[in-house]
């Protein structure tokens, strides 16, 4: 990938991907579209993981139709139609091609990205082994690539050390992750992989490893998410007794930009941030000003030089 195809970042943004493919940059709409989660409804647990807020990590989005209804009144652009909101594949197969065809058709859509986890794929050996969902993707995949449109799938890993997944309430082990990057590379199914740095406990070696461990596999994206507490999560409950710190702004840059450049030039890096609703976030209280930080990563890593994929200064 040439340096010149970032449009004046350090790194392969999203927005860069979708100018160098596409011409131009679609807007996102995240959706909760109803699904439950096998770490909620007892089939692993019943509170979920640590992190995640009642909303499943869906604090900022709406419903399908809601969605849709933004697509209809707008005439110059196009939508990603974003399937955030706890376990987007945990339903029935029948429903899920519905809803996944609901939203393709729409003229107006020109993707989806469903977030999901690795053991909720219908792959065997894991909580959903028999269902046919991976034939489902792989066909919609087919059927819709020659319209121009797309499917990507968003894989929750978040860590590829096991004390720290066990922790945070993950419930399946690396392998598992391993089978479903493996079904979707052979499918033609382009991946995003979650990432969460500032684990309690995770040294910046540790998400190093994670994230060369995750590039190994060639996923099409990658998603570095900062740990942030919001209110009503097991996580709060951590934080507030002490369990832990989360990072300081000038922390988090300096390990960003050692994952950014251990990052393969081709791999597109959607997300170098996070934050939550401003009402629910406990710490770190930074994250809530997403634009000082983007533009504090960008301003770093110029004086620094660095750049994605470049490892001499990692």
């Amino acid at each position: 990938m040439n340096n010149t195809m970032w449009y004046g970042k350090p790194y392969y943004s999203l927005s860069a991907y979708l100018k160098n493919t596409y011409g131009r940059t679609y807007k996102k709409i995240a959706v909760d579209a109803g699904f439950n989660c096998p770490n909620r409804d007892g089939t692993l647990d019943t509170t979920g993981c640590i992190f995640c807020s009642e909303g499943g990590s869906g604090d900022f989005a709406v419903s399908l139709n809601d969605a849709l209804a933004i697509a209809d009144n707008t005439t110059d652009n196009k939508y990603i139609i974003y399937f955030q909101a706890f376990t987007c594949t945990y339903a029935d197969v029948g429903y899920l091609h519905s809803l996944y065809t609901k939203a393709l058709n729409h003229p107006s859509v020109i993707g989806i990205s469903i977030a999901t986890r690795p053991d909720c794929l219908g792959l065997p050996g894991t909580i959903s082994a028999g269902s046919k969902i991976m034939p489902m993707l792989s066909e919609l995949n087919t059927k819709y690539s020659i319209q121009d449109k797309f499917i990507w799938i968003e894989l929750g890993l978040q860590t590829i050390h096991e004390d720290t997944a066990s922790y945070i309430k993950r419930h399946y082990p690396l392998p598992v992750y391993d089978k479903a990057v493996s079904a979707l590379n052979d499918a033609g199914i382009p991946y995003i992989t979650h990432i969460i740095l500032g684990l309690p406990n995770e040294s910046v070696e540790m998400m190093l490893n994670t994230v060369r461990y995750v590039c190994r596999y060639k996923p099409f994206g990658i998603k570095l998410q900062l740990l942030h507490v919001l209110k009503g999560t097991q996580l709060a409950d951590d934080y507030s007794a002490g369990y832990f710190k989360t990072l300081e702004l000038n922390e988090y840059l300096e390990i960003i930009i050692k994952c950014i450049q251990n990052i393969p030039k081709d791999i597109v890096i959607h997300r170098v941030t996070g934050d939550g609703p401003k009402n629910l976030l406990i710490a770190p209280k930074w994250s809530g000003h997403k634009r000082h930080v983007l533009n504090s990563l960008h301003r770093l890593m110029k004086e620094k030089n660095a750049i994605q994929g470049d490892y001499t200064l990692s």
